[in-house]
């Protein structure tokens, strides 16, 4: 017998705990190695390394509206009744490069701006273009947009009918972030505001932990793909959209691969070919106990010495009974020759959806190299509101569908016990957890519930 073989005996002869079974895979399954990725290629991955900013923002002092930049003095007595006349000089447009291409503003002069234009030499505040009558002595509704052609010196006059302090709308070179300052720290998770902050300091590649890639198998002759018409004695293949769909939103890259036949060999083949693109492998039903359970049959001698290549020279896959409902047939190891890890959940949708959000998420989270506070799903306190008491099989931690209600501090069973209940599945946002030592919940005792919204 195989060591694997022996490994896998022994590991269903025990009865592990949901902890220590947890506890194994995220102790075996590390950050993926860090890689330079496109901005927005690297969105929903993990910082590795700290990054400073190169020059600050804004680098210059520019104006915050459309108007006329102008000396304090020139306008600190100005009303509506008695406007400050003004010389416009010319226009200061965004984009306009240096103070050599500006009109200097001297004493009783005012130069027209655009948001985001450079404040021009001689300039000590912006008064917007509704603070005047538009200039050329139009009426104050004028549009700015009415003297956007005017070539650069155009003279002309406006009136101003408010004074302005000193650096009024004036965006202050470095109010945002200064050169030298710190953008963002290792461990940040890049979402869009942190892809904007990169791109406005520069940066066009970033050095990241990529989304892990998950292959999704789903095993069983009886199950058919979506859209096809079903026979006797077929399903529909539900698990391997619900994990592919549950994949990406932990934050994988996931690819969904069509149901294999109960054929060991199949199965073993379709994961070898599957291997080329997966940092991890998620199989679905046969590690139960049946006559076909496949998945048992196809990767419980992996790791033979006698086997050179393909799946078997990647370590071994230990089937296990844990101490849950559902879920209780699990599977955990490594194929291939790069190791890649691979988790074997049960084949019944809500025991497989329960397994993914347990164990396979903080596998994927892990991977992704986030911190330990991110890998696991949140969870809180709520009462319990109930028919009837809830009741629970001695010695296994059991997860029940639940909805949550946040402001009432309250959680409801959604469903039946049953594993097959899919329909509940879909209703829940929250895992209703009923501990190992108790057997039954009665209603308006406090709970604790897994959020999965």
């Amino acid at each position: 017998m195989s060591s694997a073989t022996t490994s896998s005996s022994a590991g269903q002869q025990q009865l592990w705990s949901v902890d220590e079974h947890l506890e194994d895979i995220l102790s075996t399954v590390h950050p993926l190695d860090p890689i330079e990725l496109q901005l927005l290629d690297a969105q929903g991955c993990v910082l590795v390394e700290d990054v400073t900013v190169p020059v600050s923002l804004p680098p210059f002092d520019n104006s915050s509206m459309d108007g006329y930049a102008v000396r304090v003095a020139d306008v600190a007595a100005a009303s509506e009744e008695y406007p400050a006349v003004l010389t416009v000089i010319g226009d200061v447009a965004a984009g306009q490069v240096g103070p050599s291409g500006q009109p200097t503003v001297g004493p009783g002069q005012a130069a027209r701006i655009m948001t985001g234009a450079p404040l021009p030499p001689g300039a000590e505040a912006v008064v917007p273009v509704e603070w005047t009558d538009g200039g050329l002595g139009a009426g104050p509704a004028s549009s700015m947009a009415a003297h956007s052609t005017a070539p650069e010196g155009a003279s002309g006059e406006v009136r101003v009918h408010r004074p302005a302090e000193a650096r009024a709308h004036v965006r202050a070179q470095g109010s945002d972030v200064r050169a030298g300052d710190r953008a963002l720290t290792a461990g940040t998770v890049l979402g869009p505001p942190q892809i904007a902050l990169l791109a406005a300091i520069g940066r066009g590649t970033v050095r990241v932990h990529p989304r892990p890639r998950v292959v999704v198998v789903s095993t069983g002759s009886e199950l058919v793909q979506p859209g096809e018409q079903l026979h006797e004695g077929q399903i529909y293949d539900s698990n391997s959209f619900a994990l592919t769909a549950a994949a990406r939103d932990a934050g994988a890259l996931a690819y969904r691969v069509g149901a294999v036949a109960d054929d060991a060999e199949t199965l073993r083949s379709t994961i070898e070919d599957q291997l080329i693109r997966a940092d991890l492998v998620v199989t679905t039903g046969g590690v139960s106990v049946g006559a076909y359970d496949v998945v048992k049959e196809a990767l419980s001698s992996i790791g033979d010495p006698d086997e050179e290549g393909g799946i078997g020279a990647g370590g071994g896959v230990e089937f296990r009974k844990l101490a849950m409902q559902p879920g209780k047939p699990q599977g955990f190891g490594s194929v291939g020759p790069d190791h890649t890890p691979l988790l074997a959940l049960p084949g019944n949708p809500v025991s497989s959806y329960v397994s993914f959000e347990l164990f396979v998420r903080p596998a994927i989270r892990a991977l992704m190299g986030l911190p330990a506070a991110s890998v696991h799903r949140p969870t809180t306190r709520a009462v319990l509101t109930a028919d009837k008491a809830l009741t629970s099989p001695g010695g296994r931690r059991q997860f029940l569908r639940g909805a949550y209600d946040a402001e009432k501090g309250e959680v409801a069973p959604v469903g039946g016990s049953g594993s097959h209940l899919i329909a509940a599945l879909a209703q829940a946002d929250a895992l209703i957890v009923v501990g190992e030592d108790v057997t039954s919940v009665e209603p308006g005792t406090e709970v604790d519930v897994v959020l999965l919204g």
